[in-house]
């Protein structure tokens, strides 16, 4: 009874429903709950996915950039800025300029390094270096305490590292794998962690091209090249095929293109014991026939401001220079070297000017034996009008170190170099006089 009464009670509010209302009220109802359902499937079947905000990193304030002060550029401020220009009126930002040392490749073969003096690039130049510790001159520099300091004088270490460009003749390969090549009377071969000494000693690339690159076989020589560049060292005159062996490296210093070419022109048998490079095989660059060699300085002079020849040629422990060695120098001195070092001898040999190119037919050992003999490093000065200066700095290979010879012994390796260079001038420091 009491519910009727409330029903009752409230159809006496609302008054009482016509008898069509109802029908109409539920099918109205189902129409609207029916199109509501399909507009959501439609809009969860055709719209993506939204991706869940990760909230669980939050960027640190100090690097989220403020844009509260900015402005839209203009399209020609846009432009400038793209280009590296300011608005108008303002300078261009300066590019930085590397430090005296530093380097990055601008392409295959060719290094932007930085330089000590923004006007002149240094370039230094000595004989034939040996780490093999089976032989005197390491296994003394080991037995000392390793350190380079031993065996390089430190007057004569801050020459090698005060140049923009330190360059030897690296004649032995850097490796524990091969073996000896069979009947050979001498082979050499050091440990890869030796390279190291190059870096110590500032030397920035080597010479391969020489008759003991090869020494232990083509495994060691492969290791040879991979350790170099893993010491951060250029090399040339060898390579992993001959159009490696043959390219020269080029430094872009103070906006001259300087390039470095190197082979050897003393294997002179039928069989020689050091590897030619081929085009499909590993070896060294050889020019005892000069045509590939004459080519290759014409093309790097086609290429670069200043062209360096340096060739391993003439005959050992012969202070004279040989046919082959006069023969060619002139050849390369026609064909665009500016400056040519040679090494092989084992000792040193003259200096001459050809065709207004200097050349020093044979720079000595470096750090390579026990005996006592005379050496030197060689510090050339470039200038973007060429040539500058080339200077003999006479030095001391003796009791396995090297030393920066002064006073009277300076004047005596001085004097022995005027003996045999009759065709130019050395002064009291060891300049070249080149007219």
């Amino acid at each position: 009874m009491g519910r009727k009464k409330k029903r009752q009670d409230k159809k006496n509010k609302i008054g009482i429903y016509p008898h069509f209302i109802k029908p109409f009220l539920v099918t109205f109802c189902l129409v609207m709950v029916t199109g509501i359902a399909a507009m959501a499937a439609y809009h969860w079947i055709m719209e993506p996915a939204k991706p869940q905000e990760d909230t669980s990193y939050q960027v640190p304030d100090e690097v989220v950039p403020d844009h509260s002060g900015e402005t839209e550029m203009r399209p020609e401020e846009a432009q400038g800025a793209e280009s590296g220009q300011g608005k108008e009126g303002e300078e261009p930002e300066e590019e930085r300029k590397l430090a005296a040392g530093e380097e990055y490749a601008l392409s295959e073969n060719v290094f932007e390094r930085g330089a000590a003096n923004e006007d002149t690039v240094t370039l230094a130049f000595t004989g034939d270096i040996l780490f093999d510790p089976d032989y005197a001159v390491m296994a003394s520099l080991i037995n000392r305490g390793g350190n380079i300091e031993d065996a390089v004088s430190p007057e004569l270490l801050d020459e090698m590292r005060g140049v923009d460009i330190m360059m030897v003749n690296n004649e032995f390969p850097y490796s524990d794998r091969g073996g000896p090549l069979p009947d050979k009377a001498f082979t050499f071969r050091a440990k890869p962690a030796y390279v190291s000494y190059l870096n110590d000693m500032g030397v920035d690339i080597v010479s391969l091209a020489n008759n003991h690159a090869y020494d232990y076989g083509e495994e060691a020589f492969l290791d040879t090249l991979q350790t170099l560049k893993d010491a951060d060292i250029h090399y040339v005159g060898a390579g992993v095929n001959e159009a490696e062996a043959i390219r020269p490296v080029f430094f872009v210093i103070n906006d001259m293109k300087i390039a470095f070419v190197s082979a050897t022109q003393i294997e002179r048998l039928d069989n020689p014991d050091t590897r030619e490079a081929t085009a499909d095989s590993p070896g060294v660059f050889r020019c005892l026939n000069s045509g590939k060699l004459v080519q290759a300085v014409k093309e790097a002079r086609e290429n670069s401001d200043f062209v360096i020849v340096y060739v391993h040629w003439g005959t050992e422990n012969q202070e004279e220079t040989d046919w082959l060695q006069n023969e060619q120098s002139v050849e390369l001195a026609e064909a665009g070297a500016g400056l040519i070092v040679g090494d092989h001898p084992h000792i040193l040999q003259k200096a001459d000017v050809i065709n207004g190119v200097p050349v020093f037919f044979s720079m000595g050992n470096f750090f390579f034996s026990s005996k006592t003999l005379d050496t030197g490093m060689l510090k050339v000065t470039l200038s973007k009008d060429g040539l500058k200066s080339c200077q003999f700095i006479p030095c001391l290979q003796s009791g396995c170190r090297v030393t920066l010879l002064e006073g009277t012994e300076k004047e005596r390796v001085l004097e022995k170099m005027r003996s045999m260079s009759q065709n130019v001038s050395i002064d009291g420091d060891g300049y070249l006089k080149i007219d």
